[in-house]
């Protein structure tokens, strides 16, 4: 998906290629949930109650799930059930495969992706709790707060099975570009409101040193997620979902025609047992005639 979910929470199996079994029960949800995914819940937890994270960043989460919930049940409904029970086990496993699949070179994306947008942000924002820096943890806090909330939302919509590909591809697609608009606020921030130390402050190389990780790290996390938009998401993997979708219903619709022109053309289809007992009563008539014309010619 957006690079970040699919290495730290890979949805299908390898071997067989199909995700995990939906659940219906919150429970068994909640019971699927790995550590990885609760650390997540915590740290959305710490960031809304920290007041660190803007009201609007954390209205967006609230306001994207009932838009994706909207859109799965007016625009995009599920296939996966209705294909499974009009086609065979192998057709309805293959519409839950996962949308995009790279290769190697795209797994070291990956892992670039991971270390760039979650765990050096995290260094930084917990280095900025020990130096007493303020301002670097507010200003990359609401980054890691829609990129903690985007996970979650990408590994409970892949561990339903409840949500067809387009709605899953919007996910990483909707965050991302909030997201972008969030970093180029955190490296405005770094770049055009900090300043470096004096030299002849005390320290002065470890606060300068200091000052160029965020710099750094913000514009790499704004090169990375804006090349993910327009290079990926945007021209990749959003299609691909589109197309795996209209497959899927097109295969629906043609095998609903089909089962409904079965039973119209076998009202009029005669099987071979119908035409062997025809031709045996056609055979007794003609016996019955033949001795009924050879009893007259006797008389």
């Amino acid at each position: 998906m957006s690079g970040i979910s699919l290495a730290v929470a890979p949805r299908s199996d390898p071997e067989h290629g199909s995700e995990r079994e939906p659940t219906a029960m919150l429970g068994g949800v909640m019971g699927s949930l790995r550590v990885i995914e609760l650390q997540l819940v915590a740290f959305i937890m710490v960031f809304s109650a920290s007041g660190l994270v803007p009201l609007i960043d954390l209205a967006f989460p609230v306001a994207t799930t009932l838009y994706l919930l909207a859109i799965s049940r007016l625009a995009f409904p599920p296939l996966h059930s209705k294909l499974a029970a009009a086609s065979s086990p192998a057709a309805a496993a293959a519409s839950h495969q996962e949308i995009f699949r790279g290769s190697r070179l795209f797994q070291v994306y990956v892992v670039v992706g991971t270390t760039v947008g979650l765990f050096l942000p995290l260094a930084h924002v917990l280095g900025g709790f020990a130096r007493g820096d303020d301002a670097a943890v507010r200003s990359a806090t609401p980054h890691l707060f829609l990129l903690s909330c985007q996970i979650l939302t990408e590994n409970v919509v892949g561990s339903l099975g409840a949500f067809s590909p387009p709605v899953r591809a919007l996910v990483p697609l909707l965050y991302t570009v909030r997201r972008v608009f969030v970093i180029l606020d955190w490296a405005y921030d770094v770049w055009a409101n900090r300043e470096l130390p004096p030299p002849a402050a005390a320290a002065a190389a470890r606060d300068a040193a200091w000052l160029w990780f965020g710099r750094g790290l913000a514009a790499a996390n704004l090169l990375y997620f804006s090349a993910n938009l327009f290079g990926f998401l945007i021209p990749r993997f959003l299609p691909r979902a589109f197309e795996r979708y209209f497959r899927m219903r097109d295969e629906l619709c043609a095998k609903t025609a089909e089962d409904k022109r079965a039973p119209a053309a076998g009202g009029g289809h005669v099987t071979e047992k119908q035409q062997q007992e025809h031709d045996g009563d056609d055979a007794v008539v003609a016996g019955a005639a033949a001795k009924s014309v050879e009893s007259k010619k006797a008389d």
